[in-house]
């Protein structure tokens, strides 16, 4: 009888510093040899927005380009996502010393190498861990008819911000960035998805992230934001690298000043409350450093069994 395969997983909630809020993320460990039809079965049994898998190499391979990752929704592979990026180093540094250089995981994506940075007075335990990760430099794509976005996200061209045009920008993914005027609009939210899809698909995206302005200030005067990314017939609670792509599109469009501190809640309308801290810099030759971080809280570890 052929024995079965065991692989270590991890559960973490990432974006939030409460269990049971946030977006979840499966982690799988020590997965080299798996095909990527295994992978995405697994992915499937899951049945997360993501899952990612660890293919672990020798220590010198590593700390030169990063611990290799391959990121999986229920459906197909991503090239980079935020959310399984920061969850993935936040188990490495938790059950691994390998896999740290000072304070920095670097993971190796399909997308490239991408650093994350925790902070060594946050202790790695029970507790939520902070970090952040730099993303890849913004590429901008196609501006998009204001009227068009609008019949696609089920709300009136008045509910966009009249001053911030829907543009295309990834730093991994691609995503359409669609600026509201408020919180109201972002509630009544209803993205087309049989029509969006193909259209986003024309024009260079993958999926629209709304976000709106909202009310409350931090003591530092940071500016907050409520999001939503709506995908696959279903709602999303926190999607980093999106929030990377609004980032650079706001710094890049005067909306955000360079190196200022942004807080986006999103996940709120399905309660899963998430909280995803941003900045980016503008420099004569475009956006840079984008940097999306948050916190991970553990809530589970396990075994797979596999034929």
């Amino acid at each position: 009888m052929k024995s079965a395969i065991a692989l270590e997983y991890h559960i973490v909630d990432v974006f939030t510093t409460e269990a049971l809020k946030g977006n979840p993320l499966a982690v799988v460990m020590n997965t080299c040899g798996l095909t990527t039809e295994r992978m995405q079965a697994i992915a499937r049994e899951f049945n997360l927005s993501e899952t990612t898998f660890v293919e672990r190499r020798d220590t010198g391979t590593e700390r030169s380009e990063g611990v290799r990752v391959r990121i999986f929704t229920t459906q197909e592979e991503l090239n980079f996502a935020g959310h399984p990026t920061l969850g993935t180093a936040s188990v490495l540094l938790a059950t691994t010393k390998k896999a740290v250089q000072g304070d920095t995981v670097t993971l190796a994506l399909n997308v490239g190498p991408v650093p994350i940075r925790f902070r060594r007075s946050q202790q790695v335990s029970l507790d939520s861990i902070f970090g952040e990760m730099t993303q890849r430099d913004p590429e901008f794509g196609a501006e998009l008819d204001k009227e068009r976005v609008a019949q696609l996200c089920g709300l009136s061209a008045a509910d966009l911000d009249p001053a911030l045009t829907p543009q295309v920008v990834s730093t991994g993914t691609a995503f359409a960035i669609v600026a509201l005027r408020s919180v109201d609009a972002l509630s009544r939210l209803k993205v087309d998805h049989e029509a969006a899809t193909p259209w986003l698909r024309e024009n260079g995206g993958r999926w629209f992230y709304c976000l709106a302005p909202a009310p409350d200030q931090d003591e530092d005067g940071a500016k907050h934001y409520r999001a939503r990314m709506q995908f696959y017939g279903g709602e999303d609670p926190a999607t980093g690298s999106a929030a990377g792509c609004a980032i650079s599109y706001l710094v890049e469009h005067g909306a955000v000043a360079s190196d200022a501190g942004v807080v986006v809640t999103q996940g709120v309308e399905m309660g899963r409350k998430s909280v995803v801290h941003l900045a980016a810099r503008k420099l004569e030759i475009g956006v840079t450093d984008v940097r999306v971080g948050g916190s991970t809280v553990p809530v589970a570890n396990g075994r797979l069994f596999l034929p």
